[in-house]
């Protein structure tokens, strides 16, 4: 046992040896650039911007044009793990969402929200739901919502319009 044992530590410390050892006698110094470069090129199309979502201006009113309640509720799929958007749909992890633009935030009263969103309490507008929409826990800090966001613009203009059709009180669109 005794053998074993001895054999075990000095194998440890033959490899430790051999480890400080290799670095003395191979001494690398470290490069001051890396050795592969990369040349970074900015765009500054704004058809490249608009693509990206980095249209975070406000102005969703100009992109209903060019979008459909129907791409919306593609779109709307990936919210429809948490939240139901029919007419007297039950809350899931999320609350309901018919009739979400122009209501309270946090104004469903069988729903527990979190104290951010509670706080928050501005009204559903087509901006607030945009900015809300580009990334949730940026938007309101403290918020339960655990969604990464919508970083498309089109995409977001889209949900907006499909979840203001799904209310018994749409909002005009001007």
């Amino acid at each position: 046992m005794n053998k074993i044992l001895v054999s075990i530590v000095f194998a440890v410390i033959l490899v430790l040896g051999i480890n400080k050892i290799t670095d003395v006698i191979y001494q690398v110094e470290k490069p001051e650039n890396s050795a592969y470069q990369v040349n970074v090129t900015t765009v500054g199309s704004s058809e490249t911007q608009e693509s990206s979502g980095s249209s975070q201006d406000g102005d969703i009113m100009a992109l209903f044009a060019s979008v459909s309640a129907t791409d919306g509720a593609k779109i709307f799929k990936k919210c429809a793990a948490c939240h139901s958007i029919s007419k007297g749909g039950a809350n899931k992890i999320g609350p309901a969402l018919w009739g979400v633009i122009g209501r309270k935030a946090g104004a469903i009263s069988d729903y527990k929200y979190s104290k951010a969103l509670v706080a928050h309490g501005k009204i559903w507008s087509f901006e607030e739901m945009n900015g809300f929409l580009i990334k949730p826990k940026e938007w309101i800090k403290g918020t339960k919502m655990a969604f990464a966001g919508l970083k498309n613009a089109k995409d977001r203009a889209a949900v907006i319009l499909y979840m203001n059709e799904n209310s018994d009180n749409p909002l005009p669109i001007e």
